[in-house]
C-alpha cells in the first residue's frame, strides 16, 4: 500500500533537497510553535530554504498535525 498525505512527498523532499526530512520538519514545527501562520511557514521553507510549494506545503501540514496530535 503506498503513502498517502502529506508524507508521501517525504522520500522526494530528501532526495532533491539532500537533507533529512526531520531538518525540514524541525524548522517549520519551530515556526509553527511560535505561532506563525501555516502559509507564512510555507512561504519562509520556499523563499529561505529553496523548497517547492508543493514540497514546502506538505512538511508544514505535516508538522501541524503532528503538534496538534
Amino acid at each position: 500500500m503506498s503513502e498517502k498525505g502529506p508524507s508521501s512527498y517525504f522520500p522526494s523532499i530528501e532526495k532533491t533537497y539532500g537533507l533529512p526530512i526531520q531538518h525540514w520538519l524541525d524548522i517549520a514545527a519551530d515556526q509553527l510553535s511560535a505561532g506563525t501562520p501555516h502559509m507564512r511557514v510555507v512561504e519562509s521553507l520556499k523563499t529561505e530554504h529553496g523548497l517547492g510549494h508543493g514540497h514546502a506545503n506538505a512538511v508544514v501540514a505535516y508538522a501541524k498535525a503532528k503538534l496538534a496530535g
